[in-house]
């Protein structure tokens, strides 16, 4: 990638293919090797610290959010509200990169490489902007792509498992998303989980359980979430169309941010917290009638908290696993969905180079209860079987791909979409 940065800074590469006289190298851990042919070439040195210090990009203020659940809804929730208190502010993420409202590119990875993610920050701050909100994957942690970013404020939002394909163990995981917490920095921790590692120096935590500086004091499920929020002496309800009760917490989270970053009125945040209306694909209701709920749900945890925020009712399940990615958690998966469904669909979700079927296999030696188990390779298919089978009061959910809208079969992106799929099934039932 190359980046031309205008006038002082000029032409900045991460690839030395492209680094020549008039082209300085960004070395990284990832590329390091490479810097003495770039020089070679030569090419100028310089280190993300560096290149962010040229660039001038002290005074934007960087708000990074990581955890295996919540990230982008967590994110988003930031933006939305810091947008509607009047500040400029930039959202880089899952979803895309995001400046004053306005979407400037698709969706890449969580955390885009070093000389991305820069690039982003000074288009932000060209823009005008005093924020920044991004996405920091456990990835991106391990890998140093955030080198060289100082932080305003760091927030974690909860670890289970996940990714454990390139971490090799929960424990390994765990420390990655631990070492984000360990300057002295501002951060922002859910005191309602013990397993997270931090320096305690200038950290400020968020819970319903637990004690915390921001406290959910109570709160209601029903129709959105909603509840009254503590913060020391001053107690201030709020509400929102969220559902779900892992919702509580990002909400919760973005709320307490906004609250750090802008020293406003917790009740304003709260007034404008109740203008964000979620993410796609996140506990995104796709029909009322019959209720039908897509969500990005791929891991044990994140399949359990969706499927508890609706217990009260009578749940159907369509989901399944991500070929080439950590299969430990397959079983795992499978357990979750059957102890709370009602049924449950298997079937395939990016299989990418493996079997389907043997995927399916791996997630059904999790579930005792193999009479709730229907295996439907087609996801098609499988999400059409479950509509039929739908009782007047109960709710399907369709799990794993959120507003993903292809399934990776065989090295090819087929185009599918979860919410399109169900709404042309919908109509063909008209």
């Amino acid at each position: 990638m190359t980046v031309d940065f205008g006038s002082g800074i000029g032409r900045v590469a991460d690839d030395s293919r492209e680094a020549d006289k008039d082209t300085a190298f960004l070395s990284t851990r990832l590329n390091r090797s490479f810097a003495t042919e770039a020089k070679a070439k030569g090419s100028q040195i310089i280190t993300p610290k560096g290149l962010i210090e040229n660039l001038q990009l002290a005074d934007l203020d960087v708000v990074g959010i990581t955890g295996t659940n919540g990230k982008t809804t967590t994110a988003a929730a930031i933006y939305s509200i810091l947008l509607d208190l009047g500040y400029k502010t930039a959202l880089q993420g899952t979803r895309g990169f995001f400046i004053n409202d306005e979407k400037i590119e698709e969706k890449s990875l969580t955390t885009p490489p070093s000389l991305a993610t820069i690039a982003h920050m000074a288009e932000a701050k060209s823009h005008g902007c005093e924020f920044f909100v991004m996405e920091v994957s456990s990835h991106a942690i391990e890998q140093e792509r955030i080198e060289g970013i100082d932080f305003a404020l760091k927030i974690h939002t909860n670890v289970t498992s996940d990714h454990l394909d390139y971490h090799g163990s929960i424990e390994a995981y765990r420390a990655v998303k631990s070492s984000f917490f360990q300057d002295s920095g501002k951060k922002l921790i859910n005191r309602d989980e013990e397993i997270l590692k931090f320096n305690m120096q200038n950290a400020y935590s968020y819970g319903i359980e637990n004690p915390a500086t921001y406290k959910v004091m109570a709160y209601t499920l029903g129709g959105g979430v909603s509840g009254v929020l503590k913060h020391f002496e001053t107690v201030v309800p709020f509400e929102t169309t969220l559902q779900g009760f892992f919702n509580l917490y990002n909400i919760t989270a973005a709320i307490a941010a906004a609250h750090i970053l802008t020293a406003e009125e917790i009740g304003e945040i709260c007034e404008a917290a109740e203008n964000f209306g979620g993410v796609a694909g996140r506990m995104e209701t796709v029909s009322e009638d019959p209720l039908i709920i897509v969500d990005f749900a791929h891991t044990e945890d994140g399949i359990k908290q969706v499927l508890d925020s609706l217990k009260e009712k009578e749940v159907r399940v369509v989901f399944g696993a991500g070929g080439d990615r950590d299969r430990s958690k397959r079983p795992a998966m499978g357990r979750a969905a059957a102890s709370i469904a009602k049924k449950v669909y298997l079937t395939s979700d990016n299989p990418r180079s493996e079997d389907p079927v043997k995927i399916i296999e791996e997630i059904v030696e999790g579930i005792t209860e193999k009479e709730k188990v229907e295996k439907i390779v087609d996801r098609r298919e499988a999400i059409e079987r479950a509509i039929e089978e739908l009782q007047p009061g109960e709710v399907l959910l369709v799990l794993g791909k959120g507003d993903e809208t292809y399934q990776e079969i065989a090295g090819k992106r087929i185009p599918f979409d979860d919410r399109q799929t169900i709404r042309e099934i919908l109509a063909s039932r008209i």
